[in-house]
């Protein structure tokens, strides 16, 4: 039986946002796990978080677009944010004995800027480049 025009009409809309946060923020754990089990920042956690805002705005039945490209690349670029920090607060925090969540809420905003310079290098950044480019491709 093909559904009718008036079941497809009731899709729900309100739903990305949260499957979007839900994602994000379970991806930025994961991130920051990887990173410290790795020792390194795990530049290519980035086209995860790509393919990660893409499928969750897609299954929140975001409309395709140029909003939900949108949408999908400043996922993109908070996840990478929110990871770095993560990363650099780790690190600082263990070595004062804090947890990192702890330590995330101590740092600043010029300390992180200059750990994020510090601990990235070219290879992060096309990381980076490249997530963006997986979140527009899949988001179209």
């Amino acid at each position: 039986m093909a559904p009718t025009s008036a079941a497809a009409s009731r899709t729900v809309h309100w739903l990305w946002p949260l499957l979007l946060v839900l994602g994000s923020v379970t991806l930025t754990i994961a991130w920051l796990l990887v990173a410290l089990s790795t020792g390194t920042q795990a530049g290519w956690m980035a086209v995860v978080a790509a393919l990660e805002a893409a499928w969750m705005l897609r299954l929140g039945t975001f409309r395709p677009g140029r909003a939900r490209v949108l949408v999908a690349a400043a996922a993109t670029l908070l996840i990478t944010l929110a990871a770095n920090w993560s990363i650099a607060a780790a690190h600082i925090g263990s070595t004062l004995g804090l947890t990192p969540w702890e330590s995330s809420l101590k740092l600043g905003p010029h300390l992180a800027w200059t750990l994020f310079g510090l601990a990235n290098g070219l290879g992060e950044l096309l990381w980076l480049l490249l997530g963006l480019v997986v979140a527009w491709r899949l988001a179209r």
